[in-house]
């Protein structure tokens, strides 16, 4: 009788390809710059609101308004920063997400299951959590989208300053979870916080997005041909009603993210190299800076405890994120028949998912949308992000901490290159002439070894053969 077929399950999170691995180390260094710079703007927003002395100067700068009018875009400072500079934000976000879908993880389908599902239950559960809190206590389910979104940035610069060094496998799960969380972010954005349509206007967006694509695909070159169309989009759609932001990811989707035989980087890999610092470096910052000013008093610190609107944002991140993002990754490891690297621990699953309730920029870019028209709500909501966001960087940091030394070894074992070729020598065990280089290098070690040994023991057997030997009776010569 034949022996029962057995399948041999399917290892989830382990070592990436070597491109990806390029690809994530280079995206996730440019996102923690921008992530300590993001913390700066944030904590000086905060001084410059709440040292009095210079309070009356943030809300003058931030109510500051600018832009032509007869186009509808006299805009504050601060919307500026929100509809404006976040559209370049979302721009990266898009060409992120189409690179994932064409040449990244998320193409396959196996691959994909897990940040996909692990996101979705990211979002669905905080929004579950603010909601049933603020049903229990009546108070406002508008906000219910806020404690949804995940912070990069601000995620990767807290593990840059507690200095945590997560594994390749895992920084790359959280990036593609925050690329998962942003599109399904705009997505809410769009069908749930534009309240009216001007049809016009986004007429005019959708054939000026036809008129990109048609370039791109014409292979049009010139930064002087898509930066002006590109503003003449943006526009558009921001006075269509629909948010501005729309037409980055929109733009960012068309740009091609794969490679033709010619071609060292795809043209959505040349223009996200150059526009992420940009996004990262400046537009999230100067977003953060006019965002994240609020009062913080004990007053107000009660308040986010204790209103359901607040309070249900602070669960949201700090709750509801890590049980929505364990709880799928467990589920689709579960249920796929699948299992954990053997390199990693649920408790490592468990460490990021706390991580992913930084949720910073978009979701203080949803609470302004949410509680538009009531400043006092959405102050108060801003500061439950930034509480929210404090209280789940805390939790990460003692969970990661715990398990650091491992990880410090994962990423020692992932980064040596004792050949020195520029290639880890973890992605070369399977290349004969990998191991050929390393015999040589071990051979010229071995006989440099056995040199100096031969050194040591003619001069050992020398001072054997000097009477008295050098050194005695007062240092006389031998």
């Amino acid at each position: 009788m034949a022996a029962p077929r057995t399948t041999a399950r399917r290892k989830v999170l382990g070592r990436l390809s070597l491109p990806e691995r390029t690809f994530v180390v280079d995206a996730l260094r440019t996102e923690t710059v921008g992530g300590v710079l993001l913390l700066i703007a944030a904590v000086t927003a905060l001084i410059w609101v709440n040292v009095p002395a210079l309070r009356d100067s943030y809300e003058t700068v931030s109510h500051f308004r600018f832009g032509p009018e007869v186009l509808g875009l006299d805009l504050s400072v601060t919307h500026w920063a929100a509809d404006g500079l976040l559209a370049v934000f979302f721009f990266v976000a898009g060409i992120e997400l189409k690179r994932e879908l064409v040449a990244g993880d998320l193409r396959d389908p196996k691959a994909a299951v897990l940040p996909v599902v692990a996101a979705l239950c990211g979002m669905a559960v905080p929004a579950l959590v603010y909601t049933l809190t603020n049903i229990a206590d009546g108070g406002s389910t508008r906000g219910w989208a806020v404690p949804t979104a995940t912070d990069i940035a601000f995620a990767l610069a807290v593990l840059a300053v507690i200095g945590t060094s997560l594994p390749s496998a895992l920084r790359a799960f959280l990036l593609t979870l925050a690329v998962v969380d942003d599109l399904f972010a705009i997505l809410i954005i769009a069908v749930f916080f534009t309240d009216r349509i001007d049809f016009a206007a986004l007429g005019g967006a959708v054939v000026g997005l036809a008129v990109f694509w048609v370039l791109l695909r014409k292979g049009v070159r010139g930064w002087y041909v898509y930066v002006p169309l590109a503003l003449v989009i943006w526009g558009l759609m921001y006075n269509s009603g629909i948010h501005a932001t729309i037409a980055g990811v929109a733009m960012g989707l068309m740009l091609r993210c794969t490679t033709h035989e010619d071609e060292a980087h795809s043209p959505g890999e040349h223009i996200e190299h150059l526009v992420r610092p940009l996004s990262a470096g400046l537009a999230v910052p100067l977003f953060a800076l006019f965002n994240a000013g609020v009062l913080v008093s004990g007053g107000a610190l009660v308040d986010v405890f204790t209103k359901p609107e607040t309070f249900g944002v602070v669960l949201g991140l700090v709750v509801g994120k890590t049980i929505g993002i364990f709880g799928g990754t467990w589920l689709t490891v579960r249920f796929t028949r699948a299992s954990l690297s053997d390199d990693l621990e649920w408790a490592d699953i468990f460490a990021v998912a706390a991580l992913s309730g930084i949720g910073f920029t978009v979701s203080l870019l949803i609470g302004e949308l949410a509680f538009e028209g009531n400043a006092v709500l959405t102050d108060e909501v801003k500061a439950a992000v930034l509480t929210g966001s404090l209280m789940a960087a805390v939790c990460a940091t003692v969970l990661l901490k715990i398990r650091n030394a491992k990880y410090r070894r994962l990423c020692e074992d992932e980064e040596r290159d004792e050949d020195l070729d520029g290639i880890p020598d973890v992605y070369e065990q399977d290349d004969p002439s990998y191991h050929l280089r390393m015999a040589k290098i071990h051979e010229e070690k071995a006989a440099e070894h056995r040199r100096i040994a031969r050194e040591q023991a003619a001069a050992r057997h020398g001072l054997t053969e000097v009477p008295g030997g050098a050194g005695e009776d007062d240092d006389r010569p031998a």
